[in-house]
């Protein structure tokens, strides 16, 4: 499996879905991003990425342009396109959060 920097991967917790941005990927390790909390960092790889049931939502990437705090501030880095670019596929824009895709478990 292949995992791009930019691509926004979800998984659902038991309580709600949570999304994250893929901010740095290598050879040993996948750096991802909270949506809802930009100060909150992790590393894990591909095969565990997969394996602990993260789903790509999205290869569009995120920018939340409506930034509160100033701590939050400093924790986002500069986009490298332009927050208000719209995707056609995906019919978003950058800054405008992805609607999660869950798979239909229960209709088959």
């Amino acid at each position: 499996m292949n995992v791009y920097t930019g691509e926004i991967y979800g998984k659902q917790t038991s309580s709600k879905f949570v999304m994250y941005n893929v901010l740095k990927v290598s050879k040993s390790a996948i750096t991802l991003q909270n949506i809802d909390n930009p100060l909150s960092l992790f590393e894990t790889t591909a095969q565990k990425l997969v394996s602990s049931g993260y789903v790509r939502i999205s290869q569009t990437p995120y920018i939340n342009t409506e930034v509160t705090s100033a701590k939050k501030k400093k924790a986002i880095k500069r986009p490298t396109r332009c927050p208000y670019t719209l995707d056609f596929l995906e019919a978003r824009a950058d800054s405008e959060r992805p609607a999660p895709v869950l798979p239909d478990l229960f209709t088959h």
